[in-house]
């Protein structure tokens, strides 16, 4: 009895992270998707980021290379444009349902609110977000609206809180999503 206990329980983990891992599965080809290769002010390579539809969220990936070894706050900006040195041109974080900074702030956060990048002594580092409730193009609020979207890397740590950016610093890698 036990042993089939144990079986029944097995099998219904075991379909627990099958469906787990369908939810996870990558989109459907022609799904709606984003690239941004981000640079420098300078012009140097230093990371790829893609957006992509998943039914009414957005999955962001970045994978960063050729970067000092650290935590940088990442998010996603309202304009894509990327002129330097500042990267100012690509505005405010992405924030269409008008939310304050940080998944640690009681009233955030923006749509734009990416988890730190964190970079090893490789100098490689990746982060992936799914933000829910949100649209690469079309939707009630999309990413990529008339003036398009980018992504900005900071010169430091985002502190999940302080209201409008983190605390994160300069701007010092941008790249416009297309």
């Amino acid at each position: 009895m036990k042993r089939l206990a144990i079986g029944i329980v097995g099998a219904a983990v075991l379909a627990g992270c099958a469906s787990e891992q369908a939810a996870l599965a990558p989109p459907l080809p022609g799904a709606p998707a984003a690239v941004a290769d981000v640079r420098s002010a300078a012009g140097q390579g230093r990371a790829r980021a893609v957006a992509t539809q998943i039914g009414d969220s957005i999955s962001v990936r970045i994978d960063a290379e050729n970067m000092a070894r650290g935590s940088y706050g990442a998010h996603i900006h309202t304009t894509g444009r990327c002129d330097p040195p500042g990267f100012g041109s690509a505005g405010p974080h992405w924030n269409p349902t008008g939310q304050q900074h940080g998944k640690n702030n009681p009233a955030g956060m923006h749509k734009g609110d990416l988890p730190n990048l964190m970079i090893g002594a490789d100098g490689r580092g990746t982060l992936e977000m799914t933000t829910p409730g949100a649209w690469v193009a079309g939707g009630a609020a999309p990413m990529l609206d008339a003036d398009g979207a980018a992504v900005v890397i900071h010169q430091g740590p985002d502190d999940y809180r302080t209201d409008p950016s983190g605390n994160s610093g300069a701007r010092i890698a941008c790249g416009v999503f297309r």
